[in-house]
């Protein structure tokens, strides 16, 4: 580990990305992956993204608020919107969409029954909602992504959400990876999470990265912002000017 080349993403593969995972395994994972994010306050920059658009009065009227979140996996950021959203009085449809077979069926088993959410099972690049998307949401998924893929979502992000979109996502640093590597040890976390924590944050990025990105993948030039979250987060704010 001390070795690890950290000046570049890594390409090393995450375990719960194999497609042979079972069930089961894979739910556990989620359920200690969500743990990690809630000790990490992992969800506070989405949040505070739409606590922007609430308090700037974007948010539309006479119908809902369609959010979309790309790589939905267990669920637990479109949980989190819902109860931001109840708490502010505002009207949703939400929607997750996540490549995993197991997704879905794991997302759905942990969401209490009410929420106004819809799970779905599909490759997002190629998903085409039954709606106008207001919001797209993308939390821990971008770094899953090769850069070719990576600058094709940022396309897709950008046609599908009508007033934005927010990319929540790891800052690459040996320091987290580090710490992550002993915390989930000490937690004794699933071994996939493990594993795969520490490799997600070798395949995160840097800023320098985030600018380049949006520039290879033609989003206008200071349309998109990096911020920098603690613990370690990178993310990449997009809100169409209105």
């Amino acid at each position: 580990m001390s070795r690890r080349d950290f000046s570049r993403r890594s390409a090393e593969p995450e375990l719960m990305d194999d497609q042979s995972c079972d069930y089961e395994t894979f739910r556990a994972c989620l359920v200690d992956l969500e743990r990690v994010n809630r000790l990490t306050l992992g969800y506070r920059p989405t949040l505070n993204f739409l606590d922007g658009l609430w308090r700037r009065g974007r948010l539309p009227r006479g119908r809902p608020l369609r959010i979309l979140d790309a790589g939905s996996g267990h669920g637990d950021t479109l949980r989190q919107v819902a109860h931001w959203a109840r708490r502010r009085g505002v009207d949703v449809a939400l929607d997750g969409v996540d490549l995993s077979p197991w997704s879905a069926r794991a997302a759905r088993d942990a969401t209490p029954p009410g929420l106004p959410v819809r799970w779905h099972t599909a490759d997002v690049l190629r998903f085409r909602p039954d709606a106008p998307v207001d919001v797209v949401l993308s939390a821990l998924f971008a770094h899953h992504l090769p850069d070719p893929v990576l600058r094709d979502f940022l396309r897709w992000m950008e046609a599908t959400a009508g007033l934005g979109w927010f990319v929540n996502d790891l800052h690459r640093h040996p320091l987290p990876f580090h710490l992550f590597a002993r915390a989930s040890r000490a937690l004794r976390l699933h071994r996939f999470v493990r594993h795969d924590g520490p490799v997600s944050i070798a395949r995160g990025f840097t800023a320098t990265e985030w600018h380049a990105l949006l520039a290879q993948a033609g989003i206008p030039a200071g349309a998109a912002g990096v911020s920098w979250w603690m613990p370690f987060r990178l993310c990449v704010t997009r809100l169409r000017a209105g």
